[in-house]
């Protein structure tokens, strides 16, 4: 039960019991590639275990001869049987002989701290398993033997998660066709790491300081490097936005026990920390000239004996006498590895959809158009991707959370979306067709599409636009025969082409109106700037009225509160135009503040609101965006006035409260004429909690429940109460976290507002609280 191999010894009747990865790496080993050493767990000491497991359930009996065929879609016995397996495989001990082989096999390796990388061969598919991203994970420990243990042990149950079950049965694969080796390899502190990608259209190189995890987690944007395949040269490069790192934290190692088991959840030895980069590494590239240079020629010998279509990933450990590069892993059709069929990221819009992958490994290199109906797979998405993702079936995206501009906008377009799925480009091949749950934030890869499979797509896209936009459309008797709720339901939109879908909803009007997203749809392609400076400002005050007014026909006479631009430069960059130095920038000189700089374009904007009100249309109504102080709010009141929108008696004028500072000086604003606030709970959890919205990881870990960003949307509604003015919400938290709105009306919020997609839950939730709180009142009144 102890048998090991060596990697350097592995040979090619070793397969099946060292896995692909092992076998592969071995392979390239041979050749004389830079690759750690290190040895393999055999697939044969994880079906000895099993069979020695100690249990009187049935289902652990049979292991590793059963083929728990389960009812995958009660995912609530999944669950149960999932988290039982894995407590058995935690609670079980690791024989003494094995761990002893193991102990003894890894001082060899003269390391502190190892590493457990999954390794697979599956015989039943016709492409074996070189990486398997959101299924098994790597597990980290220190060397010694409790550690081994439990790390040895956290490896194996991963194979019984109940999404692993899920897919082995999905794909038809019986657990004992499964040869699970594990392979060893000794871990430490990283100079830096990375991948490199080569395709057909040209080679990728990522690099972030320290431990690759950086990058796998999504919580870093990486220093990219554009080779050129044949000379090897470097064509760009350009600065990440590297704010992290990890490292192995030596001095507070600690294996949690009590954590280990109790949900079935198995939680990671605590030898990883993350840290802060100090500002001046952030500012530099983290690939040394000297290894890019050795990377380079490593990629074009795998290139001369394996094709050009490969991903490699390396690492340089921190070596006093020399900064060598290993490679830890090798993906490429030719040696017969390929990746993983089951992909794990955050689901960001909901829905399923199968269709072709429509992969832009640039992401800096916006497409003019896609194919109807594809799954868009890219690295980051802006604001000036809309037109394009009209066109799109379904979206998957490495970078970015719940809030990220690619997830807000699939939501209001009704398009699954699935964000923060580590190295997607590569994992995805373009063509392929693929299945995503944005529910569930699961991608399946179901294999080339042939050209039937594309004629059948086409032909089906308009249908299926149709059947998940009708999953979005309530039964509207179903909300008029329960009670009317006080607290208003509104929706964001920034689309006319989705009037017509949204305006029979009960809704009780539009909330926001984003107004860059709709500018978009108006500008061809093309900078405001750049109509202003060809003297065809009268066109383009034109399209907004015309656009504008159709909002407000559509919802008459229900209320349309119109949010004046809010343009973000870095978000719109691929719209032609000179761009100030601080385009790049993450905040800029965007909001009202930019008003100051240059009024022209908020000017146009208030003569579109004039000339429809001239028209007759008296339900709009303005929101001012990212207002910093009083004096940019005092500045657009003198704007609005002249532009005689006070004139109309409907007409009011709100601020929206996303920017800290307004917490303070609320009062203050409602005394300068503010008649409304709407907060944004995107932009308030940024600033309050310092975390960007595209940083999938760290928005998962920060959100709009965390205490400090309901505190303040508390004191926001209770000083607008005190202050007479009406409070609204339009930011994602009320759609995301619906159990938070019991508390913003009893807080006595006015008016919720969010994508029509969730509508109907929304309303629910309103209906709930509103009922649970007339139920305590009554209850007090009894007492």
């Amino acid at each position: 039960m102890d048998k090991l191999y060596w990697l350097e010894k592995i040979k090619l009747q070793d397969r099946a019991e060292v896995g692909d990865k092992a076998f592969y790496l071995s392979k390239i080993m041979h050749r004389g590639y830079p690759v750690l050493p290190g040895f393999v767990i055999a697939a044969s000491v994880l079906r000895k275990f099993l069979e020695n497991l100690n249990s009187s359930e049935a289902l652990v009996a049979d292991l590793p001869h059963s083929s728990l065929h389960l009812d995958v879609n009660n995912w609530r016995q999944l669950r149960q049987v999932a988290s039982g397996l894995r407590q058995e495989i935690i609670n079980a001990t690791v024989p003494p002989q094995l761990l002893n082989a193991i102990l003894k096999a890894a001082r060899q390796l003269e390391t502190k701290y190892l590493i457990f990388r999954p390794s697979l061969m599956l015989p039943s598919m016709k492409q074996s398993i070189g990486s398997i991203s959101g299924l098994l994970e790597s597990q980290v420990c220190c060397c010694e033997p409790e550690a081994i243990a439990i790390a040895l042990k956290q490896t194996w149950s991963q194979l019984f998660r109940a999404r692993s079950l899920l897919y082995w049965q999905q794909v038809e694969i019986d657990l004992q066709q499964i040869n699970f080796a594990i392979l060893v390899q000794p871990i430490q502190n990283a100079i830096a790491s990375g991948l490199l990608v080569a395709n057909s259209s040209g080679w990728e190189i990522q690099a972030t300081w320290g431990l690759g995890m950086a990058i796998a987690y999504g919580e870093v944007l990486p220093d990219s490097y554009y080779i050129h395949p044949e000379t090897g040269a470097v064509l760009e490069q350009q600065l990440g936005n590297k704010t992290l790192a990890y490292d192995i934290d030596k001095t507070n190692y600690k294996v949690d026990l009590q954590h280990v088991s109790l949900s079935g959840e198995i939680l990671e030895c605590y030898c990883l920390q993350a840290y802060f980069l100090e500002e001046d590494q952030q500012k530099q590239y983290a690939l040394p000239e000297e290894n890019l240079q050795q990377l380079i020629g490593l990629a074009k010998q795998i290139a001369k004996e394996f094709g050009n279509n490969f991903t490699l990933k390396w690492t340089i450990p921190q070596q006093e006498s020399s900064r060598a590069l290993y490679l830890t892993q090798v993906i490429a059709p030719q040696l017969g590895i390929s990746n993983f069929h089951f992909l794990k990221g955050l689901g960001a819009a909901a829905g399923r959809v199968t269709a072709t992958a429509h992969v832009v490994a640039n992401s800096r290199q916006k497409p003019t158009q896609i194919p109807k109906g594809v799954i868009l797979v890219t690295s980051i998405i802006t604001p000036d991707w809309l037109p394009i993702l009209q066109q799109a079936g379904g979206i998957i995206t490495e970078q970015g959370g719940l809030t990220s501009h690619a997830a807000i906008l699939a939501r209001e377009l009704g398009i699954p979306a699935i964000g923060n799925l580590a190295n997607a480009t590569t994992f995805i091949q373009n063509g392929e067709r693929v299945l995503i749950d944005g529910d569930k934030g699961e991608v399946y890869r179901l294999g080339m599409n042939t050209e039937e499979d594309v004629n059948k797509q086409e032909e089906n896209s308009t249908r299926k636009q149709l059947e998940k936009l009708s999953v979005h459309q309530p039964n509207h008797s179903v909300y008029f025969e329960q009670p009317m709720t006080a607290t208003k339901l509104l929706v964001n939109l920034s689309q006319p082409s989705l009037i017509e879908q949204v305006q029979s909803l009960p809704v009780d009007g539009v909330g926001l109106l984003r107004s860059e997203l709709m500018l978009l749809t108006i500008l061809d392609g093309e900078h405001p700037n750049t109509w202003l400076n060809e003297g065809r400002q009268t066109q383009l005050l034109e399209r907004w009225c015309e656009t504008i007014m159709q909002f407000a026909r559509g919802f008459a006479p229900r209320p349309i509160f119109y949010r004046s631009l809010d343009w973000r430069s870095h978000e719109f960059s691929s719209l032609r135009d000179n761009l100030p130095s601080y385009a790049a920038s993450k905040l800029g000189e965007r909001g009202t503040f930019s008003y100051l700089a240059n009024p022209t374009l908020f000017e146009i904007e208030l003569t579109a609101l004039a000339t429809l009100q001239k028209a007759g249309y008296t339900n709009i109504h303005l929101i001012l965006p990212f207002v910093r102080t009083l004096e940019e709010f005092r500045f657009c009141r003198q704007k609005v006035e002249q532009a005689n929108l006070t004139q109309v008696p409907q007409f009011q004028l709100w601020i929206m409260a996303e920017v800290p500072s307004v917490l303070f000086l609320l009062p203050e604003y409602v005394k300068a004429g503010v008649q409304g606030i709407s907060i944004g709970t995107n932009d308030l959890t940024q600033l309050l909690l310092g975390v960007d919205r595209e940083q999938g990881q760290l928005a998962q870990a920060f959100d709009e429940r965390h205490p400090a960003v309901m505190s303040a949307i508390a004191q926001l509604i209770r000083t607008a109460k005190e202050g007479g003015i009406p409070c609204s919400i339009c930011g994602q938290a009320p759609a995301l976290y619906p159990e938070i709105i019991e508390s913003l009306v009893q807080w006595g919020i006015t008016s919720i507002s969010v994508e029509p997609e969730a509508f109907s839950r929304t309303y629910q939730a309103i209906a709930r609280a509103e009922k649970s709180l007339l139920l305590e009142a009554a209850r007090r009144q009894i007492q």
